[in-house]
């Protein structure tokens, strides 16, 4: 390994102003698969999105990371710490891998990493993650990353005209050193 941002599969970086294009075309991948309906975008939106990205600070250990895949150098997603609790120990965490590169590992790795990172260096105690109890590809990443189900929110989301639940999973910093280690291989 290159440094702590790098695995076999992706490399975890800022997010750069070019990067905008690749963001539209996530969006673009997710719109009809997710059953969300969004309000459409402009291409200046992406570009300026970007751009603040590409300059934010880190606030309170929450950031947004673009992923690259190692062997072509080209962005497949974004990984981020999207809330804390720095006090009580906790992190929350979301991952979007674009359609035409799931199932590919991408997404297991740039966890791993973003974990690593949150645990041991940022000394969290708690990771949780909240997925759509329909979303069984990404309950089923969860499950093999080594969370577990913690509790499910009944009708906690509208879209798409309805209701969904929210399956909140947890991982504990003891679990994912058994299984994942603190320290890189």
């Amino acid at each position: 390994m290159a440094s702590s941002w790098t695995g076999n599969r992706v490399r975890l970086r800022a997010v750069e102003p070019d990067d905008w294009a690749a963001f539209a075309r996530f969006a673009d991948d997710d719109g009809p698969r997710a059953g969300r309906l969004d309000l459409p975008r402009s291409t200046e939106s992406y570009r300026a999105w970007a751009k603040e990205q590409a300059v934010a600070e880190c606030d309170d250990d929450r950031f947004r990371l673009a992923v690259e895949a190692t062997a072509t150098g080209e962005l497949v997603g974004a990984v981020g710490s999207h809330r804390t609790g720095p006090h009580s120990g906790w992190f929350e965490f979301d991952i979007t891998i674009s359609a035409g590169h799931r199932r590919k590992g991408y997404a297991t790795e740039a966890v791993v990493l973003l974990l690593r990172f949150m645990f041991a260096e940022r000394r969290y105690h708690k990771c949780l993650a909240a997925v759509l109890a329909h979303n069984e590809a990404s309950l089923a990443l969860f499950r093999g990353l080594g969370f577990t189900e913690e509790g499910r929110l009944r009708e906690h989301v509208f879209f798409a005209g309805r209701h969904h639940d929210l399956v909140m999973m947890g991982m504990l910093v003891t679990e994912f050193d058994r299984r994942h280690t603190m320290c890189e291989p």
